[in-house]
């Protein structure tokens, strides 16, 4: 299964992982808080403290990750091309 689909690099997103050291990304519409947090930890190597998801009005799921503080957000974003 393919859980993480893309991260979001609004604006919005932008300050958050600068403010909050969070990540946003869309999700599969199946794929539970766990399922993201095993495929953050494992494909970027980081310990995730908290997973919110929340599904947006045109049916795509959301995934706000919180990282531990020893992992900033904006590193991953950097490695992802996101910034």
């Amino acid at each position: 299964m393919n859980t993480i689909k893309n991260l979001l690099s609004t604006e919005k997103a932008v300050r958050m992982m600068e403010a909050e050291n969070k990540l946003a990304f869309i999700v599969s519409n199946t794929a539970t808080k766990q399922d993201i947090k095993k495929a953050i930890e494992g494909k970027f190597k980081v310990k995730v403290i908290a997973v919110n998801t929340l599904i947006m009005p045109d049916g795509r799921k959301k995934a706000y990750v919180k990282l531990a503080p020893e992992n900033p957000a904006l590193d991953i974003a950097t490695q992802l091309g996101a910034i």
